[in-house]
């Protein structure tokens, strides 16, 4: 851990997980819903045998602050990540994804085009055409979702991970991620649901944006994935025509969580070879 254990982004403080040499260029790994930086903290650690590697939870998740007054939308995240960045002094960026922080990075990868230096998508992507899951479904319904939230008990929230994960996740993970689930996330979520109509738009942005600049692009995914479906594993490569594609046959969408040996055996030599690239 750095000795900054946080960043502060207009009063909204995000723990931070700063490993590795300091530098201009770093791996940042952004987490998804729910989820918070202990979602990466082995991966970190191994990439910063390589370099520098950061992770920080996003408003809203994990430790970080929950303020109502925050811009739950995929730009006010991005801008957010922006602002991190920047007092971090990273000005060059190899993104490790998930989920929902596959459209809060890849926004501000596209309002940062020269800034980045590699894609690694985990179980996300540019997802045009996408159609909400059952749970995005209940979370953006007013007064159905606020009680879901609010009758949503340890126990039911294991049952529902249990749902297309057929390898099963580990206790300690799921506990922590229910230890983050407090009132002030389960708002986050709903606030950030019902601000994203859809990503057909901010999919032509990404492309718009990003399609010509020859990004060495790592794609891994879980086929059991109920949420965001192993169909646009392939279609990454419509915009990024030189992806390496690997498709992960038993995980669901943690595969970081339910298989870490593996996902750890593709993106870690990935990123080094990334890393060791850019110092040359």
């Amino acid at each position: 851990m750095s000795s900054v254990d946080a960043v502060t982004v207009n009063g909204v403080r995000s723990p931070l997980l700063d490993v590795g040499p300091r530098g201009p260029e770093a791996v940042v790994f952004v987490h998804g819903n729910p989820g918070s930086l202990t979602d990466w903290t082995d991966l970190a650690q191994q990439v910063a045998e390589s370099g520098r590697a950061v992770a920080l939870d996003m408003p809203g998740y994990g430790h970080a602050d929950k303020p109502r007054g925050f811009d739950f939308t995929v730009e006010g995240y991005a801008r957010h990540l922006a602002s991190a960045l920047e007092q971090l002094g990273v000005s060059r960026a190899h993104l490790v994804l998930h989920d929902f922080g596959g459209p809060w990075g890849l926004a501000w990868a596209a309002a940062h085009p020269r800034q980045v230096a590699s894609l690694t998508l985990i179980n996300t992507g540019v997802v045009a055409r996408y159609r909400w899951h059952y749970l995005a479904r209940i979370w953006r319904t007013p007064v159905v979702g606020e009680i879901f939230m609010a009758t949503t008990t340890r126990a039911g929230f294991g049952l529902l991970l249990k749902h297309g994960n057929p390898r099963g996740l580990p206790k300690p993970f799921i506990d922590r991620m229910f230890a983050d689930f407090d009132h002030g996330t389960r708002r986050a979520v709903l606030r950030l649901y019902r601000a994203t109509s859809n990503f057909d738009d901010f999919a032509s942005v990404v492309t718009r944006n990003l399609a010509g600049l020859d990004l060495p692009v790592l794609v891994v995914w879980g086929k059991q994935d109920p949420y965001v479906p192993v169909r646009f594993a392939e279609q990454q490569r419509s915009v990024f025509p030189n992806a390496r594609v690997t498709i992960l046959e038993d995980s669901g969408h943690w595969p970081f969580a339910d298989n870490p040996e593996a996902v750890a055996g593709i993106v870690v030599p990935f990123l080094r070879s990334q890393l060791s690239r850019a110092a040359h």
